[in-house]
């Protein structure tokens, strides 16, 4: 007769516990997974990959061709705070894709095919620390509110679009924003660019790969750097008029003309009418005197 089998040690049920739950966990199929990061880098993904596990906290999606994000899916990662998405084939149509997933800290979306930001883009990110979307040439217009709640932003990476403005509002008003991207973008530096050349030159901000902040137009200034055309556009705005500007004055000069005409003749007739009415009272108390 066979000795009664001996009870397990605790640790050792626990461990193949723990075992058995590591295989029942899913796996996104040629990604790989580890305590709370899924990882499926360079895996040739054309769609955004079923089956993470929803305490994920760390997603990387990067070198892919995933051309959307599908707001759903992600909602259901309602713990991610890590989010890397860089060299993708993500387009303009962004608005309340990250609805689900406030946690979120780190968004990475360079080297894509993003055309705008509004403000339904990352609104909805309220703890937002890093954010980076540099190497998007295809982004030409950054609504002026777009980060308007994004007040945790520290981190902003603007670098290598198509932008040509932007307005002053959209970054200063970000209290703890210390790391500003600008670098190799088409900056226009006409005079609606001096406020924010301005501001360039009086925050406290650092903005990395500064000798490549530059003017692309117009020729006279491409390839000044910014801020050191401040002053020179300053004096250009300031004491040169432009087209628009002379055409305001000839319709003042034409107004103040036509004005001061139509007072004269005005004025000619009061005074006709007077010296006709005074010379026909005269008239009536010389017929009444004889």
């Amino acid at each position: 007769m066979s000795p009664p089998s001996r009870p397990q040690p605790l640790s050792l049920v626990f461990l193949l516990g723990v075992g058995m739950a590591s295989e029942i966990i899913s796996c996104p199929s040629g990604c790989s997974c580890q305590y709370l990061e899924v990882n499926c880098t360079g895996q040739q993904l054309q769609e955004f990959p079923a089956a993470i596990p929803l305490d994920t906290r760390q997603l990387i999606l990067a070198a892919n061709n995933v051309s959307y994000l599908p707001a759903v899916e992600l909602s259901f990662l309602a713990d991610l705070v890590y989010l890397d998405c860089r060299k993708n084939l993500l387009g303009d149509d962004l608005d309340f894709t990250f609805i689900g997933v406030a946690k979120l800290v780190y968004l990475d979306l360079s080297f894509n095919n993003l055309t705008q930001v509004t403000f339904s883009t990352f609104s909805h990110l309220l703890s937002l620390v890093v954010l980076k979307i540099s190497d998007n040439p295809n982004l030409v217009c950054i609504e002026k509110d777009a980060f308007a709640n994004n007040t945790w932003l520290r981190h902003l990476d603007l670098s290598r679009t198509g932008l040509t403005f932007l307005d002053t509002s959209t970054v200063r008003d970000l209290p703890n924003l210390r790391f500003l991207g600008l670098s190799d973008n088409l900056w226009h530096c006409n005079c609606s660019f001096l406020d924010f050349i301005a501001w360039m030159t009086e925050s406290n901000i650092h903005f990395p790969d500064a000798d490549n902040i530059t003017c692309y137009t117009p020729e006279g200034l491409r390839a000044s750097q910014i801020p050191a055309v401040e002053a020179e556009l300053r004096f250009s705005c300031l004491t040169q008029l432009h087209q628009q500007d002379y055409i305001f004055l000839g319709l003042v000069g034409f107004c103040i003309f036509f004005a001061g005409t139509v007072a004269a003749w005005l004025s000619g007739i009061c005074a006709v009418i007077y010296e006709v009415h005074t010379s026909k009272g005269e008239d009536e108390e010389e017929e009444e005197g004889t």
